[in-house]
């Protein structure tokens, strides 16, 4: 199974993406004729190699209008130019890219939308995107969905993400780190703040592995074919930088979660649909058993399988549907036939 794995240990952003992943095609500098073909206004690319703690590693960045923006995706940053979610969709829905990229793109720009909106309590229509709606950000995050469509892995894995800690200078004054948006990004997605102070993970590089992160943990175990480093330009103790590994992931064995209940105050009627219920949220499987509880009542165990990606999500749904007031959550492996 052809797998893409993400090491974020020095967190994540756009441009650290775009790095390592077009690091991982043949010619990486091909990343620059991807982008400028796709027709977004003023923006030129430029690739080269940057070195830092004396390791070699693919830089990529995006001028507009022959000037680069910056990449400190902190929480609100205002620039000179803002844009609504409704601009943003309709510069990438004008640009020549395939329908399952531009689709990408779109749903991460919806997911920073809703973050920003919870955070400042306004509609999403309402959110204007300050760095993040930057032309050099749509660039970022289209480039990132462009190399994921030409690199067709079958599942992508990451790491967890550091997000540092501290404050974050923007705007309004100084943000926590992780900033606001970022945290609610963050949501479903395993991250740390580590021993490192400063902002690593940004909520365009949240986003994008929100989206596209099937599961979380160590590198799976994988036939390594190519290694693609992205480098940062923030300087800390560590290298700032994302490395990006493909190859060939042990065919049908994959981590998976089981959710299970025991219930004994609900009828049949009640608590049979959640089977489907679970199915169309994502589970890979799920079954309803009966047992008989204590004092000899009887009760049903409700269970499913579920991918790390789906676990929170699954876990809310039994406890908001179901009368039970606890899960019991185990990680296991599962082998699937192949064909």
């Amino acid at each position: 199974m052809r797998t893409l794995y993400l090491e974020c240990n020095a967190g994540v952003s756009g441009d650290m993406l775009l790095g390592a992943l077009s690091d991982l095609l043949d010619d990486p500098s091909e990343i620059k004729r991807m982008i400028e073909s796709a027709g977004i206004p003023g923006v030129e690319v430029r690739v080269h190699s940057k070195e830092i703690n004396h390791i070699r590693g693919n830089k990529v960045e995006i001028l507009v209008h022959g000037e680069t923006e910056g990449h400190h995706h902190g929480d609100s940053h205002h620039h000179h130019s803002h844009r609504t979610l409704v601009e943003v969709l309709d510069v990438i829905g004008e640009l020549k890219l395939p329908d399952p990229v531009k689709h990408n793109a779109m749903k991460i720009y919806e997911d920073i939308a809703k973050a920003e909106s919870e955070v400042h309590g306004e509609s999403v229509g309402e959110v204007h995107f300050h760095e993040v709606g930057m032309l050099d950000a749509i660039a970022d995050i289209v480039g990132v969905c462009l190399l994921i469509h030409r690199l067709a892995p079958d599942t992508i894995v990451s790491s967890p993400l550091r997000t540092g800690y501290g404050y974050v200078q923007c705007a309004h004054g100084e943000l926590p780190i992780p900033a606001p948006a970022t945290a609610l990004l963050l949501k479903g997605v395993p991250n740390y703040a580590g021993d490192l102070e400063g902002e690593f993970t940004t909520p365009t590089g949240a986003a994008i592995i929100g989206h596209f992160a099937e599961e979380y943990g160590q590198r799976p175990r994988m036939a390594i074919k190519k290694i693609g480093m992205g480098m940062g330009d923030r300087e800390f103790s560590i290298p700032n930088m994302v490395r990006a590994f493909i190859g060939d992931a042990e065919e049908g064995m994959f981590e998976i979660y089981e959710i299970n209940c025991n219930i004994d105050d609900m009828t049949p009627e009640d608590v049979g649909p959640m089977i489907d219920r679970l199915l169309e949220a994502g589970a890979r499987d799920a079954t309803l058993s009966p047992l008989i509880m204590k004092k000899g009542r009887p009760g049903y165990r409700l269970t499913c399988l579920c991918r790390q990606a789906d676990k929170e999500k699954l876990a809310k749904l039994i406890l908001s549907n179901t009368s039970t007031i606890g899960l019991r959550i185990w990680k296991a492996e599962r082998f699937e036939m192949t064909s």
